[in-house]
Formats: C-alpha cells, structure tokens, sequence
C-alpha cells in the first residue's frame, strides 16, 4: 500500500475498482450567488467518486433555496426555519446519510477539477486519516493560511492576534497557528471549508459539537480525533478556492463577533481548562473577553464608515 507522502511525491492516484460514496454537507446562509458557483464547480468534480449532496439553508429568506431548488434537482434540500448554526446544520445532514465518507463544504468554495477524487483516493489509500484537507486559495490566488492549523497556545494566540505572527518572517512559536513548519503531511486541524472526514471515524468520536454555533467547531472536531489516534492530513497538491468570509462579511456582527469568541473560550475550557491553574484560566479568560469587547469596536467603527462611505 503506497503512502500518502509517496502519493504527495509521485501524484500516483490509484482508484479502487468499487466507487466510495461521498456525503456532501454544504451549510449555507444568504449565500446565493456563492453556493450557485459552488454546486456548479461541485457538479464538475462527481464524474467518478457517486457523490450525495445535502445543502441545508439555514433560514437565508433570500433566495438560496429557491436557487438551489431550480438549478440543482441532484442535491437534497433542507430548509430551516430558524439559523442553527454550523455544527447544528451539518450534524443533521451528516446524520441523513450512509456515505463511507463525509465532505463538509462552506458556500463560499469552489472545486478545482479532480479536487474531490483526488481527496477520496488520498483517503482510501491510508486507513489511518480521519480527516482531510487541502489547500485553499483566495480569489486572487494567494494562499490562505487558515488552511492547516495547529492547536492554540497562549502565545501563538497573541502572535496570531496581533498580527505578529502573521508576517512571513515571524518567528515558530508566534505564527504556530498557521502550522508553518508543515509543507504536508500529519496536522494539528485543517479548515472546516474543505474537510473531507472518514464516517467509520465519525461513528467512533462523534460528529460536530454543537455547543459551537459558529467557528471552532471544525477545531474541536480535529482535536477529538487526534485524542482519538486518528491522523489529519494536509495535501497542498489539492487546490479549492475560498471566498474568505463569503457568508458571513468582512467586518462581523455582533452575534457572529459573540459566536467566534465563544468558541475560543469553549474550546479552551473544554480541552486545556481542567489541567490548567485557576489563575492561568482567568487570565486566559480575561483576555478573550477583552478581544471580544476590542473586536466589536473595531467592527462598529468599520460598519459606520461604510456607511458614510
């Protein structure tokens, strides 16, 4: 059985005889034109792996679900009455399906040709990866660093969120977020955008949490299965295109801003919090709330410029 590295190396794909089934999961929220583009690019790449796609619409009111239900009679269609969030979205679709595998897709993505098998073949080639991820691209082609990530520490956090770890000289240790000393291979998380997901793994670490409404959630799902003994995999080979913040906008609502920070705060309270002294805790704690506060200034600010703009 060939490796994943030597797959990295060679570009060797070997399709099974049988076809696996993917379970596509698109959460979409007033993102019309974005998830237009995404099942017609989605649409492109199901030629050899039998895909079944299910768009949950999380209460858009905007025409998505019209849209959808006009130009892509192929894909199932669930409409909610209220917005549940991601992790609440995806789980029910997830659950609607028996696929060997499971893509969770953002609205704002699109496929390049062969991105999907070319994932599916990686998968099948090695048992032992639970999640998969490829590199994600802008619309201008730069590259997206939110595309492999590794588990947050205090410092990457303050590197990330000063931005000092952002630069393309900054030190290890301040720009670990973005796992930058991974070219390919075994990762801490890949982006919740693209993420391809063995359901054997699923059924055995449980599906997304949906004490997250919004962000995070693809970052505790990847912690789960690395507890678990299940292997992330970045492939830089692969390229999908990332609208980045397509749904929800450049400059965050105030629940949105709640939701992200949220999800910090739970993440760290559910995995690192129990092993941590109390006054680590606080401080941690202290310092989400005050980029929370700092994070909706900024975007009010923003908001009402644009608006005399």
């Amino acid at each position: 059985m060939a490796s994943p590295t030597e797959i990295g190396d060679t570009r060797t794909f070997t399709r099974p005889v049988w076809k696996p089934t993917v379970d596509v999961v698109i959460v979409a929220y007033r993102s019309r034109e974005l998830l237009r583009e995404c099942l017609t690019s989605l649409r492109a790449n199901s030629s050899t792996a039998e895909t079944r796609v299910t768009v949950v619409d999380n209460a858009s009111r905007d025409g998505t679900i019209e849209m959808a239900s006009a130009e892509f009679p192929e894909a199932t269609l669930v409409s909610m009455s209220e917005n549940l969030g991601f992790a609440a979205a995806s789980n029910l679709a997830i659950r609607r399906g028996d696929a060997r595998y499971v893509l969770a897709l953002n609205p704002d993505t699109r496929l390049t040709p062969t991105a999907l098998d070319r994932m599916v073949d990686l998968m099948e080639l090695d048992p032992s990866i639970g999640i998969a991820g490829c590199r994600l691209e802008r619309d201008d082609g730069t590259f997206d660093h939110a595309a492999r990530r590794s588990f947050p520490t205090p410092l990457g956090a303050l590197g990330q969120f000063t931005g000092i770890g952002r630069g393309r000289h900054a030190p290890e240790r301040l720009a670990q977020y973005r796992a930058v000393s991974v070219d390919r291979g075994p990762v801490d998380a890949v982006n919740g955008a693209f993420m391809l997901i063995r359901r054997e793994a699923l059924d055995e670490v449980g599906l997304f949490d949906e004490g997250y409404w919004l962000y995070m959630e693809d970052l505790d799902l990847c912690y789960r299965f690395a507890q678990a003994g299940w292997v992330t995999w970045y492939e830089p080979d692969v390229t999908v295109i990332h609208v980045k913040a397509g749904s929800s906008g450049k400059f965050r609502s105030l629940r949105v801003n709640y939701a992200f920070h949220y999800g910090m705060f739970r993440f760290y309270r559910k995995h690192y919090a129990p092993a941590r002294p109390r006054v680590v805790n606080v401080a941690i704690y202290t310092g989400i709330a005050v980029k929370l506060a700092l994070s909706v200034a900024r975007s009010a600010i923003y908001r009402r410029l644009l608006a005399r703009a």
